[in-house]
This record gives C-alpha cells, structure tokens and sequence, in this order.
C-alpha cells in the first residue's frame, strides 16, 4: 500500500483564532524591540549630551530607565504568552490531522468533506496546502512505465485532486489560499529526473491555470519552490553527515517554510504572491 503525503489545514474558529493572535504576538515583539533599543539610545545619547554640558556624570536617568524596565517585563510576558499560544496550537493541529492518500480520489473527496464540515465549534477551512512528493534518481534508461505513472500519480495527479477539491469548496465561499509545494524540477529537468520533473511541471501548471481562473473569484493560488534539502526527520534519517557537510543554515528551516506559507495566506488580496521560490542562501541556482 503507498501512503504519501498530504497537509490540510483544516482551521476551526479556535485555531484560526490561535494563528491571527499568533501573528499580533510577532509584531508585538517586534514593535517592543524596537521600542525597547530606542530608549535605550535615548537614554545613552541623552547622558553623553548631559555630561558634555554639566560635566556632571550622577545625572537622574530614573524615569527613563524604568521605562526601559516596564517595557522589558512587557516584551518577556508577550514571549512567553507567544510560546504558550505556540504550543496550544501545535497540540489543536495534532488532534485534527488525517491521514490521506493524496492520489486516490474517494481518499481527497472524503477529507474535503470532513474539512469543510467539521462539527460544532468548527469553521471550514481558509488554508489548503499541497505538499505531497516524491525524488528519487533514475536512469532514463531504466525508468519503467508504472514507475513513470508513480511519481506522475504523487506529483501531479495528487495535486490536482486536491486542487479540484478545495476550489468546488472555496470558490462557493469566495475566499481562501490554495498553496501547492514545487522543487526546481518544476522549472527545469535534470539528468535523472525526467519522471520528477514531469510531474513538477505539470502541478506549476495547475497551480498558474487555477490561479488565473479562481484568482478574480476571491481565492488566492500560489506555488510555491523549494529549492534545496529540508531540516527534517527524513533527511536526517539518512545521516548527519551530509547534514554537518551544507554547514550551519546549509539546509531549509521547516519554520522558515512555514513562515512563507502563512505570510502568502495573509496577504492582501492588492497584492497576490503567485509563485515564489525559498532556497538556502548558499544553495546553488
């Protein structure tokens, strides 16, 4: 039996309440940092100045720095309330995850049915992603048909089930993100790789054909290329020398993945992402 993969978010009003307060809790940080290393420059520069006039180095800087103090026991709480809120989600997407078989139709149309009515409390979902995949090197030569029509079946039949799926359920809704995960392959073959790229190529194109006709509807279709090995269980499984070998920020960040998701989902639609790409900074292009 193949069991490949699939990701749908499937947010409730909880979680998706959960990612929203998440993104607040970010730019909250971020807003306190810099309101933090402000005063404290203000504090630094207002000494320097103070001591070149008066000469005197015992000047009050009492009310400055306890603003300085109020706000970094206001960016400490903000952290841990991210990092509480972090975990809670985690833990609400681990209870609604399913396991599916992305090229079997009855599997995605059952899925879809369960995202879309998920019960008392639940809202359909706003983030669909695609990331099923395969990659393995084959020498032309060798490559059968059945194993063609494999990689073809995973790569972008799968994808255009979940495609298909999410745009009879969004459109309706007129709102939504669908993202599908390509690799380089999807914009060039390479030697070894004719069945991958095949089917790479042929997902960037169900992705750019649904994004011209859902895109004036209210959906946003993106596609997304990951160029490079993944920080991830699967790559690590097979040993940490290569791992140790691309060096420190050598191989993608999972979180950073993530953080491009979302940040294509929160998007205004004034400014739609189409497709982008993410690669390490010393990967090869």
């Amino acid at each position: 039996m193949r069991v490949f993969d699939l990701t749908i978010f499937a947010f409730s009003s909880f979680l998706f309440t959960g990612c929203t307060e998440l993104t607040m809790l970010r730019e909250r940080v971020e807003i306190q940092d810099r309101e933090i290393k402000r005063l404290q420059k203000e504090n630094t520069d207002f000494q320097s100045a103070y001591y070149k006039i008066s000469g005197d180095r015992t000047a009050d800087m009492t009310g400055l720095q306890e603003r300085v103090d109020a706000l970094t026991r206001e960016l400490e709480a903000t952290r841990n309330l991210r990092s509480d809120k972090e975990k809670q989600l985690a833990e609400n997407l681990r209870k609604q995850s399913l396991t599916t078989d992305a090229t079997r139709e009855e599997d995605v149309v059952r899925l879809f049915d369960r995202a879309m009515a998920p019960g008392a409390g639940f809202e359909p979902p706003d983030l669909v992603v695609s990331n099923a995949g395969n990659n393995q090197r084959i020498d032309f030569r060798e490559l059968s048909a059945q194993q063609f029509e494999d990689f073809w079946r995973v790569g972008c039949f799968g994808g255009f089930l979940v495609g298909r799926e999410a745009a009879r359920r969004l459109v309706p809704l007129g709102r939504g993100t669908v993202i599908f995960t390509g690799a380089s392959a999807s914009l060039r073959g390479k030697p070894g790789f004719a069945h991958f790229s095949a089917a790479k190529a042929g997902l960037r194109m169900i992705a750019q054909s649904m994004a011209r006709e859902y895109g004036p509807l209210g959906v946003h279709v993106a596609h997304v290329v990951v160029d490079g090995g993944i920080d991830g269980d699967r790559l690590r499984s097979r040993g940490a020398a290569g791992i140790r070998d691309r060096g420190e920020d050598g191989l993608l960040g999972i979180d950073a993945i993530a953080e491009n998701y979302w940040h294509i989902h929160g998007q205004p639609r004034s400014a739609w992402t189409q497709e982008i790409d993410l690669r390490p900074f010393k990967e090869t292009f």
